[in-house]
């Protein structure tokens, strides 16, 4: 069922955004609303002990989230398209749960997903215009194992198009808004993803990060993010900005709750190769170990390059460090590191998207769009199937994203010199990173996820600080650090070695429960 992995991993598609064409839903029914428990803010874990101790059926949380996306999301714009089938699909899900057929404790837990992996029963669009048909012949690896562990997919969410950028506006959906602040951006590329959990649209969701594509979002709005080791999870089924790069990872109110998506996700996909490196390196759950003091004795190297300067770095700097004031609090001992000229050279030139869009976005639509929509498969040659030069000729696509995307049709043929050299200075940064944490015996690395907090929709950002787990393909968790006198999210990032997600989720965790950020909106 499965197909062949072709170095790619972000995509997106969809039928329409909540303001344009959210598939409609009947109302729900005086029985449906039996069950039904407030979910404002509630964890996939607490949901779970409500599932299991009947006080809540599956149908009544799908009732109870689509009530919230009526009333908040015109106004944030996170949800591209409800599935239309959730009621039905949490139905079974209560069926076998009262035969006691259990998969895990995810079951009958409902989820939303970034719009540009593949859902055989939605579209999927990347936020596209351009593909608001496209509907593939299968799901993901990540979604079906979703389903599989028993969640349920209750939407595809708005992310920037294309993942091209961080602050998600698409053709497709429009701009989501920041539900601390909505004449704030919510970070991106994942950001309808994160805007839905950190509004209780959903308990839960997945995102993709090929530069902070997760972290950023989850900085922004108060939240967890994970970005996994590349070759942790498979990346089959999931449009691509870079084969090298991207990732899949959680969205949640709590390090515990990432633990959990983990656990149902991760592993080797003989569909994407790159996941053979995880055979032998996927504990038995990632939940194992979370409560232990993992700060006590830790020694975390303080990345003081990534404390900038300009706008409002100084806010997001001062949260930061009373975060590593709180860590050491809990007996860890901060080590500064800085600067580190060689490191971050090495981060700066070691970006391989420009170069690998074209070849992996192509392979992707072979596969997962099989030339159509009809009706651009024409535009450009060949014309016989769907290509990143017929997306860029159909003009369907936000004006800064379709600038790019004609920039980069054509792009030379790979390998080349200089995408080789990106290659050789992504080997640099790993070896460097790797000698940095041997020389001063650390346990993880920690600095701002984004050097500022969430700016004015229409306001740039620098988003350098991805670059050292992106460029790497070291595994990294941004946890929240606070909020800014005027409410602004900050989030703190802990950046491990290759396959050091529990030890990651350990320390954030023990950050976590020691401080209590996570606050949700209004509060």
């Amino acid at each position: 069922m499965r197909r062949r992995f072709a170095v790619l991993a972000s995509v997106v598609a969809t039928v329409g955004s909540t303001a344009l064409a959210v598939t409609a839903l009947p109302a729900p029914s005086a029985q449906a609303e039996t069950g039904i428990v407030d979910v404002a803010d509630r964890s996939v874990a607490e949901l779970g002990e409500l599932l299991a101790d009947g006080e809540v059926t599956s149908r009544g949380l799908v009732d109870a989230y689509l009530r919230r996306i009526e009333a908040q999301d015109p106004d944030l714009g996170a949800i591209l398209t409800l599935n239309p089938r959730a009621r039905a699909e949490a139905v079974r899900l209560d069926a076998e749960r009262a035969r006691g057929e259990l998969r895990g404790p995810l079951h009958g837990v409902p989820v939303v997903v970034k719009d540009n992996m593949d859902t055989h029963d939605l579209p999927t669009t990347s936020g596209s215009l351009a593909l608001r048909g496209m509907r593939p012949p299968d799901d993901a690896t990540q979604i079906a194992r979703l389903r599989e562990a028993g969640a349920l997919v209750l939407a595809k969410t708005n992310l920037h198009e294309y993942a091209m950028s961080i602050y998600t506006e698409s053709s497709l959906g429009g701009q989501t808004r920041n539900p601390y602040d909505p004449a704030r951006h919510p970070g991106g590329s994942s950001g309808g993803s994160a805007v839905a959990v950190a509004a209780s649209l959903a308990p839960a969701a997945l995102g993709t990060d090929t530069c902070g594509s997760v972290r950023i979002p989850a900085a922004h709005t108060n939240l967890v993010g994970v970005r996994p080791t590349l070759g942790l999870s498979s990346r089959d089924g999931v449009a691509p900005l870079a084969g090298t790069q991207d990732t899949v990872g959680p969205l949640t109110t709590s390090v515990e709750d990432a633990a959990l998506l983990l656990d149902a996700t991760v592993g080797h996909d003989p569909a994407d190769p790159v996941t053979e490196a995880a055979l032998g390196r996927v504990p038995d759950s990632y939940l194992d170990g979370l409560d232990r003091p993992a700060l006590t004795g830790a020694r975390v190297g303080v990345v003081t390059d990534y404390f900038d300067t300009g706008g409002r770095a100084p806010d997001t700097n001062a949260l930061v460090r009373r975060a590593i004031d709180d860590m050491a609090a809990q007996g860890a001992e901060p080590v500064e590191l800085g600067p580190l000229p060689d490191v971050m050279a090495a981060a700066a030139g070691a970006n391989r998207v420009r170069h690998e869009f074209e070849r992996d976005l192509d392979a992707y639509l072979a596969e997962s769009a099989r030339g159509r929509p009809l009706r651009l498969a024409h535009l450009a040659e060949p014309r016989d199937r769907l290509t990143l030069a017929d997306l860029a000729a159909s003009g369907e696509v936000i004006p800064s994203v379709l600038s790019t995307l004609r920039a980069w049709v054509d792009s030379p043929a790979l390998p080349n010199p200089e995408y080789d050299e990106t290659l050789r200075q992504r080997d640099r940064l790993r070896a460097l990173l790797t000698g940095l944490m041997a020389e001063h015996d650390l346990d993880a690395l920690v600095y701002p996820s984004i050097s500022e907090p969430p700016t004015p929709i229409g306001v740039e950002q620098s988003y350098r600080n991805c670059r050292l787990a992106a460029y790497s393909g070291f595994p990294a968790v941004s946890v929240p650090a606070g909020f800014t006198a005027d409410g602004l999210p900050v989030g703190v990032e802990l950046l491990g070695l290759p396959f050091s997600e529990p030890d990651l989720l350990a320390l954030a965790h023990d950050y976590e429960q020691a401080t209590g950020h996570r606050t949700p909106p209004g509060h």
